[in-house]
């Protein structure tokens, strides 16, 4: 699987009809809602009696209304339904809701596309959860993150070609007709891609439909904060969307005003973002290896705020008339291009695996409500950001760049906040950093270690980056069991604490904290989690495997649990091995060090202990230090 690129599953009947199903729906969503409002700017000013920018307002309130309304029991009928059949009723509903439209448009019905508008939220509110509970069933664990790239690719590049598409067919000579026929062809392609979804069958058959929006949404939002975790990766998600919203919502008047540019700044623009994320998107399976990787998610919260501070500051000063060929080439423009290409890089970064992470630690029965109270508080998240936006612009009287810059710091505040809560991330972080800087990691097998279940890994001990690197490149949380004394560093010592390691020390110089390590052992081990210990109990000091305690005989007779041997190769050498001297005292004997991390078959309890393992590492390592 690692050898394969995310695209590949768009050639698979298990993804492909999916991705087909949501592309034409977030095109079409946004096709009917842009070409709806360039008609009402343009040719329906008046509407009910009200200003063309009262119901341009109108309009925008009545497509989000829905997810507030109906998320709830949106939720509720995909974790109890069939997931494939609910898409392709969804579908059905579009096409007929696409097709009363169609003849709206094409008769210039247009107080009729108001009420086509809200019912095409309620469709959108209902595919929302659906949509991402169905996508763990569909895939693999190490298939998630490419899924939901190749997911957020498509839904931004939709939401890009509705828009521009609109835009163009609303210079027909006739639109209506035109847009009409667009937005039909495009619902039977949906229903056409619904019909061939594998099925996927009910999370909670047994779960009882209750039609409460009020009372239903908040026992969403109760179920979403079972987990902190998920509730704050939820919370980040919908920031992001905040941000999105803002950014979004300023380009026109950012394109006019700031940049002295036509409509077609506002389109270049608009397609540098959304072509942004969409790249941002697609790099997080290959950057996080095929698995769900947190550590990618400081790294583009950090991008979103060092990019959005840039544009503040490359803003030209002077600005003169300009269009979109001039936004690329022109230097002091092509700056801003360039800010907002990272932007839209690094949000993509921040999102996907957040968007994974909850699939993953949410539980099946759930997991689509979960999804439903994410879907509100996107939309809730997007609501406040019109209000904040309204709120600088006008009563405080700041200009759009300064805007962008409160943004910038605002979400660095809201980073450390949620990394501050939930210190998965940031260690994630430093250890992708590190094995992806000063290591090049190659890792053979790790596909033996169990997906669940207590687990027990025992590895050769090189140098203090060990535990890192496998860290790195397990795809679950790892317990490390580590000489006590490393707690006492300043740094080092508040790091592995936030990682749940387990200190340990000999039994003859601090009895207690000996006992109480192997308590931990089988604490952890008794909660179904992974437990690594490095069993000759130091590191090596000739780049050989030493001889393997007795200690992991005592925590096996605790608790039988299966044991998987590694070794760790290329390490021996490094600035932190004991190579040449104690470690961190010599130069290194080489950079960018050549890593490989390689894992046996799991032994069962009973045939496992100190000798046999030893024997295994000591094999599996070969003659490579």
């Amino acid at each position: 699987m690692e050898d394969h690129s995310q695209f590949r599953l768009l050639s698979e009947r298990r993804f492909l009809p999916f991705f087909t199903t949501q592309f034409a729906g977030a095109f079409n969503d946004n096709l009917f809602k842009n070409a709806l409002l360039l008609l009402v700017t343009y040719n329906a000013g008046g509407l009910f009696g009200l200003s063309a920018d009262v119901v341009v307002n109108l309009a925008a309130m009545l497509f989000i209304l829905p997810f507030f309304l109906f998320s709830a029991i949106a939720g509720q009928v995909a974790d109890r339904y069939e997931k494939a059949g609910v898409i392709r009723w969804i579908k059905f509903a579009e096409v007929v809701i696409m097709g009363t439209a169609a003849v709206g448009l094409w008769y210039g019905w247009h107080e009729l596309l108001l009420l086509l508008l809200f019912l095409t939220g309620v469709q959108s509110a209902f595919f929302g959860p659906v949509k991402y509970a169905i996508l763990p069933q569909a895939l693999k664990e190490s298939e998630l993150v490419g899924g939901n790239a190749l997911v957020e690719m498509g839904t931004f590049v939709a939401i890009l070609l509705g828009t521009l598409v609109a835009g163009v067919m609303m210079k027909a000579s006739a639109p209506g007709p035109v847009v009409a026929i667009a937005v039909a062809v495009l619902a039977i392609i949906g229903l056409a891609a619904a019909l061939k979804i594998p099925k996927a069958e009910p999370a909670a058959p047994d779960l009882r439909i209750r039609f409460r929006p009020l009372k239903e949404t908040w026992k969403l939002m109760a179920i979403a904060r079972d987990n902190h975790a998920v509730f704050l990766s939820i919370m980040a998600i919908s920031w992001f969307w905040f941000l999105g919203a803002a950014y979004l919502t300023q380009f026109p008047n950012f394109a006019k005003t700031n940049l002295l540019g036509d409509e077609t700044v506002v389109t270049i623009l608009l397609a540098i973002f959304t072509i942004g994320i969409a790249a941002g998107s697609v790099a997080c399976e290959r950057l996080s290896g095929h698995k769900i990787e947190l550590g990618i998610v400081p790294i583009g919260s950090i991008g979103l705020s060092f990019f959005g501070i840039d544009l503040y500051l490359n803003i030209p000063d002077q600005p003169i008339p300009s269009d979109w060929w001039m936004i690329i080439t022109d230097p002091h423009y092509r700056q801003v291009a360039i800010d907002l290409l990272a932007v839209g890089i690094f949000g993509g970064l921040f999102i996907v695996p957040l968007y994974a992470y909850v699939q993953q630690q949410t539980p099946a029965d759930t997991r689509a409500r979960v999804i439903a109270a994410l879907n509100i508080f996107n939309a809730l998240f997007m609501v406040v950001s019109a209000l904040l936006g309204m709120l600088m612009l006008g009563l405080f009287g700041l200009d759009i760049p300064e805007f962008f810059l409160v943004l910038s710091i605002m979400n660095l505040v809201v980073a450390g906040y949620v990394y501050q809560q939930v210190p998965d991330f940031a260690l994630r972080f430093v250890i992708w950093v590190l094995s992806h800087t000063i290591y090049r990691v190659t890792h053979h097998d790790l596909d033996r270690i169990p997906e669940e279940g207590p687990v027990l890994l025992v590895c050769n001990h090189v140098s203090y980056m060990d535990a890192l690197v496998i860290a790195g490149a397990v795809r679950r949380p790892v317990r490390f069991v580590m000489d006590h004394n490393i707690f006492k560093t300043p740094v080092m010592g508040s790091f592995f604490r936030l990682a749940k390691t387990i200190p340990i020390g000999p039994k003859a110089k601090v009895p207690e904290i000996y006992d109480a390590a192997f308590d931990r052992i089988d604490e952890e081990l008794a909660a179904g989690h992974v437990v690594c210990i490095f069993p000759e109990g130091r590191l090596t000091k000739d780049g050989e495997v030493d001889t393997f305690r007795p200690g992991i005989d005592r925590i096996l007779e605790r608790r039988a649990v299966p044991v998987v041997p590694m070794a760790l190769r290329g390490l021996w050498g490094s600035f932190f091995s004991h190579c040449g001297g104690p470690a961190f005292s010599h130069w290194p004997r080489r950079f960018w060090s050549r890593i490989h991390l390689l894992a046996d078959r799991p032994m069962p309890a009973e045939q496992a202990n100190a000798q046999a393992l030893e024997a295994r590492v000591k094999t599996l390592r070969g003659t490579q230090t």
